[in-house]
């Protein structure tokens, strides 16, 4: 019985994990998307030429 339990236990930690890490990928492929956004806009602007010297 105590078995079953655990096992239940960790399933569902598991599945949470799971969930965390899909939402940070998610976060991390927003981010990349607004960088590259925001690198655009920067040299679209002549800010680039700035930031690299």
């Amino acid at each position: 019985m105590h078995l079953r339990l655990d096992v239940d236990v960790q399933k569902l930690e598991i599945e949470k994990l799971r969930k965390g890490k899909n939402k940070a990928e998610e976060d991390l492929d927003s981010l990349k998307t607004d960088y590259k956004k925001l690198r655009l806009l920067m040299k679209t602007i002549g800010l680039g030429k700035i930031s690299e010297q």
